[in-house]
């Protein structure tokens, strides 16, 4: 257990995660308050008491870091509070405590009653109907949706009837977000709870949208990062030596040039390995709903062989067998810092100071997408040939071009992926790559 120090609002909101396990840091100020820190980032308030002579935990709510106007008297357990108010609904149930109640049974009682009263209205239990209903059919990134509501949106508002969510409350979930360091995170929350409240609108659960008149949280930039090559050569070697499935997995997202997705939901039976391997898209698993076929270099196919099989629904990347990978962000953070510590090694061995190396660049997995067209582009692969091999929808095949445009540039396709196979085989390796001339001729 962690070391008692008094905390300050500051403190709070600097908190950090750790992504393999939770944090409980406790209030000096008030022994038996705790700061919850989940490895996703969402924070919370608790109380450890004992109560006929058992330890107990109660949970107070989630971590909300600051308040524009005052809340207007004491609020209720499950509600979003700042340090101040959570002492102040802490020493509230130590008071019940030293009067012989129990809070936790209090809020036991409480959440019955409101079950009794309308469960079928809270935000958690409609959150799973938006997504059945609406998100499964309509959206082929309902997963994210779904890990939004788990991870993000039913720790603060799960409990609490939709209609009674505000557009105080809204911004308060929004501000948590941005203020533990992921705005981008708040922008794509924010539109699925967006969707979700005219949902309900238009089902008639609700008179009015609490989103209504809030703006997209953070403005986000188009990205224009590629990776270098010395990038590449400290990817590949960290990604060596992260295990399965995240190591790999990675691997695959740099050698095919597909989406996180896609890679992450590969099943067997879309693979069909041998002389010329290939993998098959089914529709539903892509953004433009349409079959897409990937050509398998020999470098994707040797890391596809060295798997293991796990379960009987086929999926590649899967440590449970009945469904494929995610926590991304975790495993991402995990994979920056073997750069970094492989960044320290190498400044040692050169004589540098290693704690000179502060951090690596940012970038993100999608990054590698944009970085395998570059190359490509680089190796003089035609425009036509990178758009179709990474299954854009938009540029050379946009509009009319589009509904005209069927060749499936199968062989131009198979050749660009061997090139760009022999690319990093070569940046790898430390020799000059043997076909790239070649390729030059073959693809203008």
């Amino acid at each position: 257990m962690a070391t008692a120090k008094v905390l300050t609002a500051e403190a709070v909101k600097s908190a950090k995660p750790d992504p393999d396990k939770r944090i409980e840091r406790p209030d000096a100020a008030l022994p038996g308050l705790y700061l919850v820190i989940q490895p996703s980032g969402v924070k919370s308030w608790a109380l450890r008491y004992r109560f006929a002579g058992s330890p107990k935990k109660l949970t107070i709510g989630p971590v909300l870091t600051e308040r524009s106007e005052p809340a207007g008297g004491e609020l209720p357990l499950g509600a979003a509070m700042t340090l101040v108010e959570a002492r102040s609904a802490a020493r509230t149930a130590l008071q019940a405590i030293a009067e012989g109640k129990d809070p936790s049974q209090a809020k036991k009682v409480s959440k019955a009653l409101q079950a009794v009263a309308g469960d079928k209205d809270t935000v958690k239990v409609l959150g799973e109907s938006f997504i059945d209903r609406y998100a499964k059919p309509r959206n082929r990134s309902w997963a994210e949706v779904e890990r939004q509501f788990k991870v993000e949106i039913n720790p603060v508002f799960g409990d609490l009837r939709a209609k009674d969510i505000t557009k105080r409350q809204v911004l308060d979930l929004l501000d948590g977000i941005i203020d533990r360091g992921s705005p981008v995170t708040a922008n794509r929350v924010f539109a699925s709870l967006r969707k979700f409240f005219s949902w309900l609108v238009d089902r008639d659960v609700i008179t009015a949208s609490p989103c209504a008149g809030v703006k997209m949280p953070t403005a986000e930039k188009s990205r224009e990062r590629t990776l270098s090559d010395d990038e590449l050569r400290l990817f590949w070697k960290a990604t060596g030596a992260l295990d399965y499935p995240f190591g790999p997995m990675f691997r695959l997202l740099l050698v095919t040039g597909q989406r996180r997705e896609e890679v992450s939901g590969m099943t067997r039976k879309e693979i069909a390995l041998g002389a010329d391997a290939v993998w098959t898209l089914p529709g539903g698993r892509v953004k433009n709903g349409i079959e897409h076929t990937v050509p398998l270099s020999t470098m994707a196919t040797e890391i596809i062989e060295g798997l293991p099989k796990i379960g009987k629904k086929g999926f590649v990347f899967t440590t449970t067998g009945d469904t494929h990978v995610t926590g991304y962000s975790r495993s991402k953070d995990r994979l920056d810092a073997k750069m970094l510590e492989i960044m320290r090694s190498d400044a040692q061995e050169r004589g540098e100071d290693q704690e000179a190396v502060k951090a690596i660049p940012h970038w993100t997995l999608h990054d590698l997408r944009r970085t395998v067209a570059s190359r490509l582009a680089g190796l003089n692969i035609n425009l036509p040939v990178i758009e179709k091999l990474l299954n854009h929808v938009s540029g050379t095949f946009a509009g009319i071009v589009g509904v005209y445009q069927r060749h499936e540039f199968k062989d131009e396709k198979r050749r660009a992926m061997n090139a760009w196979a022999d690319y990093l085989l070569a940046l790898f390796n430390d020799h000059p790559a043997t076909n790239v001339v070649q390729m030059k001729a073959v693809t203008k």
